[in-house]
């Protein structure tokens, strides 16, 4: 079982990184091997736009992106982080979106692996929405088995989202240092990398 996680963000081993690696230890301990993988350490190039890969499912760039396509294939679980920039994902976590397109357009390789994904904003409700629903929705378009966390006990929210908001004192926000003081992130965040691990597990029997 190889679950591969995929950091958007512009700051590598930062929040984002937070909560994608408290998921692979979780998935470590119910027996996956897992690797995290930083966009901001890798050389990928906008997609040009050529339609190579309409005919082929291959890509006419030849970069970063050669490696990390071959370890998508080979995952059995994928997660996406990204922080929230302006109501989306980075640029960055959207040049790579982008640079996917050879493994969708004449067949969906990625088909029937798990995906999961987490976000992290500056403020409590506003623009993490949008960004889960670019990430959901990659997942969607390559036929992939998204996993929703949820942790026992009452509903703590509808994904993995960490906040740097902590509330209001006197009219104005109240900041958290990082996502590490944002206990429902943290705890969603385990939980999507057990029930990956969980789900991937079922599939293979």
């Amino acid at each position: 079982m190889k679950i591969l996680a995929i950091n958007g963000s512009h700051r590598a081993g930062k929040n984002t990184a937070t909560l994608l690696n408290l998921a692979l230890e979780e998935a470590r301990k119910a027996g996956a091997e897992t690797e995290l993988v930083e966009l901001s350490e890798l050389d990928i190039a906008y997609c040009s736009g050529c339609n190579r890969c309409l005919a082929k499912p291959n890509c006419s760039l030849s970069d970063d992106m050669d490696e990390l396509t071959g370890k998508m294939l080979a995952a059995d679980g994928i997660i996406l982080g990204s922080p929230d920039y302006f109501g989306n994902v980075t640029a960055r976590m959207k040049c790579f979106i982008d640079r996917t397109r050879p493994l969708h357009m004449t067949a969906n390789r990625l088909k029937g692996k798990v995906g999961g994904f987490v976000s992290m904003s500056g403020l409590d409700n506003c623009g993490s929405e949008a960004t889960n629903a670019v990430l959901g929705h990659f997942f969607a378009t390559h036929e992939m088995l998204v996993v929703h966390p949820r942790p026992e006990g009452p509903v703590l929210g509808t994904g993995v989202t960490g906040s740097l908001m902590a509330g209001m004192e006197n009219g104005k926000p109240r900041w958290r240092r990082s996502v590490e003081e944002d206990p429902i992130a943290l705890a969603m965040a385990r939980q999507l990398g057990k029930d990956m691990a969980e789900l991937i597990g079922r599939l293979e029997d």
